[in-house]
């Protein structure tokens, strides 16, 4: 399941995961749905919405932003993937002991 934020609610960007049968959980603007309801039966059936898969996608931003505040994840200091693995493990286990 691919989710974005309302800035990537285009046609095309709703059309490259649904090619591949990915389903897809984009709000859609307030803009884009005024247009497709002056469009009436011409505006076509709004795109499908899974509210409680987008609420999810908070969680998971709000964790990648924790791990980015260490210095070694964002700046990727660690050049091969065993040792930036040990960062992310590192950095999630005191996040999580902070709790």
């Amino acid at each position: 399941m691919v989710l974005a934020d309302k800035e990537y609610s285009s046609r095309a960007i709703r059309e490259h995961p649904r090619k591949r049968g990915i389903r897809a959980a984009i709000p859609i603007p307030a803009d884009q749905r005024g247009h497709r309801l002056r469009r009436s039966s011409e505006g076509g059936r709004p795109p499908a919405f899974d509210r409680n898969a987008y609420k999810q996608r908070n969680t998971v931003e709000r964790c990648i932003n924790k791990l980015k505040q260490w210095r070694g994840i964002a700046a990727r200091y660690g050049k091969t993937a065993a040792i930036y693995l040990a960062g992310l493990h590192l950095a999630g286990i005191f996040i999580w002991s902070a709790r």
